[in-house]
């Protein structure tokens, strides 16, 4: 039910000014279009679900930075390839409908006469899309099944879906522009999930990728410097990621995988082998438990990004029982 109304919300703004002019002005003035577009869906989520899914938003920095840039960068990469793959088609099929790229976005036409407020601006709106997509939808999903790819790829559809601007504006070249916002949703959808449920970070750069498009109306250099670097950045650290999981080349910071310490609850869905903590199917106990002289491991399959934090003899099946010697 939140969902529906979070996308009639959202979709409101394209539609009800033209078939109720007296609302008309609501949606002329950026609080009350904020009111409309964000305030209904926040409210829909904390009546029907509540903050269940949030409670580990800020939770575990470290690994969300890690995450969310090695994602971010990798996704980014990816909807390049993408875009150029389709330009390519687009060049042969129907040459014509690239030229209608060159149509102004209309977000970037109402920032003409202040860029600098919605360069700051993108990181309020950052944080609300997060919080409703990744933080709300998915991360009920999330809780709730086995698997975090379906989710992932539903609710990113959705999140691209809702930005149906882009599609009356660009109409028949629309389809360059969608890969690229499904495959960011899917990107801090998946940091999110890896970090165990952070969203700060990924809102700060959902907030920085607006803010550098808002950037190119003041400096066109400025805006593509910050873009790119961002995404260079994260093909860093993804790289580094590979190293580390393939060679042990290079060992992640200190947090981004749990610590001795860390109860079995707390780790992120997936790495732990738990779903979050507000899921009704949480198991709970021990990691291992001893029966006589034998360890028997609760902890799931040890995973290569798991065995680069781990020596060698961790490496265990988690149904392995290790027996003292007689």
């Amino acid at each position: 039910m939140a969902v529906a109304i979070t996308v009639v919300a959202i979709a409101s703004q394209y539609f009800v000014p033209q078939l109720v002019p007296a609302l008309q002005a609501i949606y002329d003035n950026l609080p009350g279009d904020l009111s409309v577009v964000y305030g209904i869906p926040i409210v829909a989520f904390l009546v029907l679900v509540g903050t269940g899914p949030l409670r580990h938003a800020t939770d575990r920095i470290h690994s969300a930075v890690w995450e969310g840039f090695r994602w971010y960068g990798s996704m980014a990469a990816v909807a390049l390839v993408v875009t150029a793959i389709l330009t390519i088609a687009y060049t042969i099929l129907d040459p014509s409908a690239l030229a209608l790229l060159d149509r102004p976005n209309p977000a970037l036409e109402l920032a003409q006469g202040n860029p600098w407020f919605f360069v700051g601006f993108s990181f309020v709106i950052g944080a609300f899309e997060e919080t409703i997509f990744r933080g709300w939808i998915f991360g009920f999903w999330l809780g709730r099944t086995r698997g975090w790819i379906g989710p992932a790829i539903w609710t990113s559809l959705l999140f691209a879906a809702v930005h149906l601007y882009y599609g009356t504006t660009y109409g028949a070249a629309a389809p360059l522009i969608f890969p690229t916002l499904f495959l960011t949703g899917f990107a801090f959808a998946a940091a999110m999930r890896h970090s165990g449920g952070n969203i700060v970070v990924i809102a700060l750069l959902h907030g920085a990728t607006d803010a550098a498009a808002y950037l190119t109306l003041v400096s066109t250099t400025d805006g593509l410097v910050l873009h790119y670097g961002l995404v260079l950045i994260g093909l860093a650290i993804a790289l580094a990621t590979y190293l580390s999981m393939t060679y042990r080349v290079f060992d992640p910071p200190a947090g981004w995988w749990p610590s001795d310490s860390t109860s079995h609850s707390e780790l992120p869905y997936g790495v732990g082998g738990e779903p979050p903590s507000w899921s009704s199917g949480r198991l709970s106990g021990p990691l291992d438990r001893r029966e006589g002289p034998c360890r028997v491991l609760r902890t799931p399959s040890v995973s290569i990004l798991n065995r680069s934090r781990l020596p060698p003899e961790e490496w265990r099946h988690p149904t392995m029982r290790t027996c003292a010697r007689s």
